[in-house]
Formats: structure tokens, C-alpha cells, sequence
């Protein structure tokens, strides 16, 4: 069985960028943990945590939100183009 040299060249590219995701993967690591295991941001406390708790759910609430406005335009959209097309004759 032969594969096509496109399908081939996109396995290839594929590879190779989740190789070099592994690879920055691995020599970012030791350095997020450096310092008494203390991160990028720095040292976290109650405060820190609760805000960006706060922050999660507040994204999620408004991304359901948003994308549930954006179904019902589109099923608006899809039943007035039925009844168009059904007052139409087609």
C-alpha cells in the first residue's frame, strides 16, 4: 500500500511539530518549577486563587452564553429559510 507523497509530507510536518511541542515541553519545565517550587507568577496565596476561580467560571459563563446566542441567531436563520423556501415552492 502507498501512501501519497501529500499524505506523507502532512504525516511528516504533523510529526515533527509534536516532536518540538514535546521538546519545548521538556526545557520549559525545570524552569516553571525553579525556586522552591515557585512559578512564574510568583508566590500564590487565598486571594490569588479565589480571583482566578472567579475568573474561570466567569470565562465559561459568558462563553456558553455567547455561543448560545449565536445557536438560536442561527436557527432563526435556518427556520425563516425553510419557511421561504416551503412559501416559495421549492
Amino acid at each position: 500500500m502507498r501512501i501519497p507523497i501529500a499524505a506523507r509530507s502532512r504525516l511528516i510536518v504533523t510529526l515533527a511539530s509534536v516532536a518540538a511541542a514535546v521538546v519545548a515541553s521538556l526545557v520549559v519545565a525545570p524552569a516553571t518549577l525553579a525556586a522552591d517550587g515557585e512559578g512564574i507568577y510568583g508566590r500564590t496565596d487565598d486571594k490569588v486563587v479565589t480571583f482566578f476561580a472567579f475568573g474561570v467560571m466567569a470565562f465559561f459563563t459568558i462563553l456558553v452564553i455567547t455561543l448560545s446566542l449565536i445557536q438560536i441567531r442561527l436557527d432563526n436563520r435556518k427556520d425563516r429559510r425553510k419557511q421561504d423556501l416551503e412559501r416559495l415552492g421549492s
